[in-house]
C-alpha cells in the first residue's frame, strides 16, 4: 500500500516537472514572440508614437507577470497551471497576429521601392537582312550606345559581344543616342544595333517608325537583373521628410501587361509633376506634354528635343531634364502602370469624375472598345482608363489628356476617404505594390500617416470637401514642325511658351514655400455666377508665343526669291549656278536657323531668268551675305493647338520648273518637307 502511494506521488512529481518544463518553454516562446512584436511595432516609426509606446509598456508588464507566475508555479494548483497555459497560448497568438500583420504591411511597402530591375536588350537587324542568328554576324557593323551606364544600350550589349567574340570579326560603332543609331540602320549605314527590347514603344510617336516591328527583326535578346543603385542616382530620396513641402514626378507606363518587374522605356508617355505642401494640404499638378521641345539633360550639349525621348535613357535623364527646365528639385518619383490603374479603381469601388466629353477607346488588353459619356460619372477601372489614356478624340490631344489624367488622380484621392475595412486597405496595397515603382523609403511612406490624418479631419469637417486642394497648372505652347538632327526627319514638336513656364515655376515655388505669393489687391467674384471657372495657372492669356525661325524649303524658288528671304531672315546662302530655279539645298528644310553654321548651298536648275542678277564668277557660284540683324525666332500672336497627326509644312506657291531641269535632292532632306 505504501509502495503504491510512493509510486503515485512519484508520478505526480514527474507530471509536475513536465508541467513546469512545458510552462517554462512556453513562457520563453511567448516572451520571444513578444519581443519580436515590439520590434515590429517600432518599425512603424512615425505612426502614433505615444500609443505605440503605451502598447510596448503593456507588453513589458505582461512579460514581467509571466516570469513571476512561472517562477512561482509550485504554489499553483493544476487548475491554475492550465489557466496560465491558456493565457500564454492566447498571448502567443496575439503576438504572432500583430507581428504578421505589421510584417505583411511593411514588406508590401518595402517592395514598392524595388531594389532590382530586370533590363532587356535586343540586337535587331532590318527584316530584309540575311542575318538570322548571332552566328551570322561576320564582317558587319554593330551599333551600341557610348554611355557606359546604360544597361540596355551598353552594359548588356558588351556582355553579348564578349560572350560571342563579336569584336574579332565585326566593327563596333558607338552612338550617343538610339535615334541616330536607328536612322543609320534604316539607311544601311550600320548592319545591326542594340536597343531596349520594347523599342517599338520608344519609336511609336514617330510616323516613319509606325511599322518598325515589320521593318526590323530581333536576332537575340538578353535580360539582366541589376540593382537600381548601380544604374541610377535616384534610387533613394536621400532622407527628405514628407512633413515639409516636396515634389514628386509621376510617370505613366502604358503597358499591355500588368506589373513593373521589368524596365520599360515607355515611361515618358505620361508625365505629371506634383508639388505638395503638407502644412496647407495644397498641391499643384502639371501634366507635361510628351512632345514638349526642351533641352535633354543627358545628351551631349543638352540639345532640345521631345521630352518623351529622354525616357529611353533612364529615370535619371528624365528627372534631370525636368528639373533643369522647370528650375525645381524633384524629391521623389513614381512609375505607374496604366493597366494597374484598372485594378486600383476597381478595388476602390470606382471613382466619381466629371467627364468633359464623350470618349471611346480600346480596353486595357487593347481589345474591344469602352465608351464613357460626358457629365458626372462613377467610373469603373476600364472606364477610368479611357479617360486617362484617350487623346485622339480631344481637341488639344496630349494637352487635354494630361488634364483628364489629373481628374482621375483627384477622383482616386477623394475615394480613399471612403475606405473602411482593413481588407480593402490590404487589397489596395497589393494592387499598388504590383504596379508601382518609387524611390520612397518605407519610413517616408509611413510618414504620410500624419498627413492622412490631417486630410481625413479636413474631410470630416466638410462632407463635400476634396481631400486635397489641387491647383491645376498648364504649359502653354505652340506646335512647330522642326527638323530633328538625330532621327533626320521633320517631327511635330510642342514649343513651350516661356511666359507660361515662368508662371508655372512661380506657382510651384510658392507652394513649396520657396517664394512669397503675390497678394491679389482686387478680386471680383459672385458665388451665384454659374459661368465662373477656376483660373488655371499657365494659360495666360499671353501676348506672344515663342517659336523658332526655321529654314524654308527653297525648292521651286527663283534665285532672287531665295536671296530676298535669306537676307530678311539672317541666312547665309551660296548658289550653285547663276540662273533658273532652286532644285536642291544642302541643309534640310525646317532646320532651326540658329543651329546653322556657315552657308546654305542652293543648287539652281541652270535655266535663264530675267529676274536673276548676273554673275561673272568662273565657278558659277554666287554668295549672298545676310545683313547683321537680330535673328531671334519670330513670335506669332496666336498659339495653335496640337494636331492629331504630324502635319506637313507648306510648300512654296511658285510654279516649279520642268522635271527635266531638276537635279536630285541631296540625301538627308526629309520627304515630309518637299
Amino acid at each position: 500500500m505504501r509502495k503504491n502511494k510512493e509510486n503515485t506521488e512519484e508520478k505526480k512529481d514527474k507530471k509536475k516537472k513536465k508541467c513546469r518544463l512545458w510552462l517554462a518553454i512556453l513562457s520563453i516562446i511567448v516572451i520571444l514572440s513578444n519581443l519580436f512584436a515590439i520590434y515590429n511595432i517600432l518599425l512603424l516609426g512615425p505612426i502614433e508614437e505615444v500609443i505605440r509606446y503605451i502598447i510596448i509598456g503593456i507588453f513589458v508588464v505582461f512579460d514581467l507577470i509571466i516570469i513571476f507566475k512561472v517562477r512561482s508555479k509550485r504554489r499553483h494548483k493544476e487548475k491554475k497551471a492550465r489557466l496560465l497555459t491558456f493565457f500564454l497560448i492566447l498571448y502567443l497568438i496575439i503576438n504572432c497576429a500583430i507581428s504578421g500583420l505589421i510584417m505583411y504591411a511593411y514588406g508590401t511597402l518595402s517592395s514598392i521601392n524595388r531594389d532590382t530591375v530586370t533590363y532587356s536588350s535586343s540586337l535587331i537587324v532590318p527584316s530584309s537582312s540575311e542575318i538570322a542568328d548571332i552566328k551570322d554576324l561576320k564582317d558587319n557593323t554593330i551599333g551600341i550606345l557610348s554611355d557606359e551606364s546604360s544597361p540596355e544600350g551598353n552594359i548588356i550589349p558588351n556582355e553579348v559581344i564578349d560572350e560571342n567574340n563579336l569584336k574579332d570579326e565585326n566593327e563596333i560603332v558607338e552612338y550617343d543616342d538610339y535615334f541616330t543609331a536607328m536612322a543609320d540602320l534604316y539607311e544601311g549605314e550600320v548592319d545591326s544595333i542594340f536597343v531596349p527590347t520594347d523599342y517599338p514603344s520608344m519609336f511609336a510617336s514617330i510616323e516613319t517608325y509606325q511599322t518598325i516591328k515589320d521593318d526590323t527583326k530581333i536576332i537575340l535578346t538578353k535580360e539582366k537583373e541589376m540593382k537600381k543603385a548601380s544604374t541610377s542616382n535616384r534610387e533613394s530620396s536621400a532622407g527628405k521628410s514628407v512633413t515639409e513641402p516636396f515634389t514628386i514626378l509621376l510617370m505613366g507606363v502604358d503597358s499591355a501587361e500588368e506589373g513593373l518587374s521589368k524596365n520599360t522605356v515607355a515611361n515618358g508617355d505620361s508625365l505629371i509633376l506634383v508639388t505638395f505642401n503638407p502644412n496647407t494640404l495644397n498641391a499643384t499638378m502639371l501634366s507635361i506634354p510628351r512632345d514638349s521641345y526642351v533641352p535633354i539633360a543627358c545628351w551631349s550639349g543638352t540639345p532640345e528635343n521631345k521630352i518623351t525621348h529622354a525616357a529611353a535613357y533612364g529615370t535619371d535623364c528624365m528627372m534631370d531634364t525636368i528639373e533643369n527646365y522647370f528650375d525645381v528639385t524633384i524629391d521623389y518619383y513614381a512609375k505607374i502602370n496604366f493597366k494597374g490603374l484598372v485594378s486600383l479603381v476597381d478595388t476602390l469601388g470606382g471613382i466619381t469624375v466629371e467627364v468633359p466629353q464623350d470618349l471611346c477607346t480600346d480596353n486595357s488588353n487593347r481589345e474591344g472598345q469602352v465608351c464613357i459619356n460626358a457629365g458626372v460619372q462613377t467610373l469603373n477601372g476600364e472606364q477610368a482608363l479611357v479617360l486617362a489614356r484617350n487623346r485622339k478624340q480631344l481637341a488639344a490631344g496630349d494637352l487635354d489628356r494630361g488634364l483628364n489624367q489629373q481628374l482621375v488622380i483627384e477622383g482616386i484621392l477623394n475615394k480613399v476617404k471612403d475606405m473602411k475595412s482593413i481588407n480593402q486597405v490590404m487589397d489596395v496595397l497589393n494592387t499598388v505594390t504590383n504596379n508601382l515603382d518609387t524611390n520612397f523609403t518605407e519610413q517616408q511612406i509611413l510618414s504620410f500617416y500624419d498627413i492622412a490624418k490631417d486630410i481625413m479631419n479636413n474631410s470630416l469637417q466638410k462632407d463635400d470637401a476634396d481631400l486635397i486642394n489641387i491647383e491645376q497648372l498648364y504649359l502653354d505652347g505652340t506646335g512647330q514642325m522642326i527638323y530633328d538632327e538625330r532621327s533626320r526627319m521633320v517631327l511635330w514638336d510642342y514649343v513651350p511658351n516661356t511666359a507660361s513656364r515662368d508662371d508655372i515655376v512661380k506657382a510651384m515655388k510658392v507652394n513649396l514655400e520657396q517664394e512669397e505669393p503675390e497678394m491679389i489687391k482686387e478680386f471680383s467674384f459672385s458665388i451665384n455666377d454659374e459661368d465662373y471657372e477656376k483660373t488655371v495657372t499657365g494659360t495666360g492669356p499671353y501676348k506672344t508665343a515663342f517659336t523658332y525661325d526655321l529654314l524654308p524649303d527653297f525648292t521651286g524658288d527663283s534665285m532672287s526669291q531665295a536671296e530676298s528671304y535669306a537676307n530678311a531672315h539672317g541666312i547665309r546662302v551660296t548658289f550653285k549656278g547663276n540662273s533658273g530655279y532652286v532644285v536642291s539645298q544642302s541643309l534640310p528644310a525646317n532646320k532651326r536657323i540658329d543651329l546653322i553654321s556657315g552657308s546654305v548651298v542652293l543648287t539652281l536648275s541652270g535655266g535663264t531668268s530675267s529676274t536673276e542678277p548676273e554673275d561673272d564668277s568662273s565657278n558659277n557660284t554666287t554668295t549672298t551675305k545676310p545683313p547683321t540683324s537680330n535673328t531671334k525666332p519670330e513670335e506669332p500672336d496666336e498659339v495653335p493647338t496640337e494636331p492629331e497627326e504630324p502635319i506637313e509644312p507648306d510648300t512654296p506657291e511658285e510654279t516649279p520648273p520642268d522635271e527635266d531641269d531638276i537635279t536630285e535632292v541631296i540625301p538627308g532632306t526629309p520627304s515630309t518637307t518637299s
